[in-house]
């Protein structure tokens, strides 16, 4: 099993340096930490009384990785889920916030468990999602993996600026596609035809 610090740094690789996308809710992003992020949390890196595009450029790598581990995986309790969930809902939380967990509380109601979709890891989301763990140990991880890849396409439904983070250029799946089906086993992959199909209303 990875270690948590693994996990972050993995997750880093993933999210790449600097960019300020117009796109881009998140703003101005250096290693998958966003500038609202850092504001939140008082990061000055350059203490000149403003948390900034300047101060998103100079925040290191090891840095990131502690508010990853910290913020995104401590704080929301990602560590009381089911330890073979955890990558997944963490780098999920990392890309979506709270709604990492919301899509886990829906798949498990789904699974008729009784629980609020509020994403909060409380008790019942815990006890939930262990219960589902033992009743479907070998495709719980994968059923998660699939509502995130789905999660992005209805995103990219409804907001066609972000389309092209689910659709490369090309018309193959882009980085949130490939990023969801990372967690997902190969036979549960869409082939690039059916990833066409699923987006060939956006024109």
């Amino acid at each position: 099993m990875l270690s948590v610090r693994s996990i972050a740094e993995d997750i880093l690789a993933r999210e790449g340096g600097y960019v300020d996308d117009p796109d881009d809710p998140g703003g101005p992003t250096n290693f998958g930490v966003t500038i609202h992020t850092m504001r939140a949390l008082g990061l000055d890196l350059d203490g000149d009384g403003d948390v900034d595009a300047a101060d998103v450029k100079l925040i290191s790598r090891a840095q990131a990785v502690a508010i990853f581990i910290t913020h995104y995986f401590e704080r929301p309790g990602i560590g009381r889920l089911p330890a073979a969930l955890q990558p997944s809902v963490f780098d999920m939380y990392v890309n979506a916030g709270a709604n990492a967990v919301r899509i886990l509380q829906r798949l498990l109601r789904e699974m008729d468990h009784d629980l609020a979709i509020d994403g909060v890891i409380g008790p019942l989301t815990t006890r939930a999602a262990h219960r589902a763990m033992t009743q479907a140990p070998d495709h719980l991880v994968d059923a998660y993996g699939i509502a995130r890849r789905n999660y992005y396409y209805r995103l990219a439904d409804r907001r066609p600026a972000s389309r092209k983070y689910a659709r490369r250029r090309d018309g193959g799946k882009g980085g949130w596609i490939t990023r969801a089906e990372a967690f997902i086993a190969p036979r549960w992959h869409l082939s690039e035809e059916a990833h066409r199909a699923r987006v060939a209303s956006w024109g």
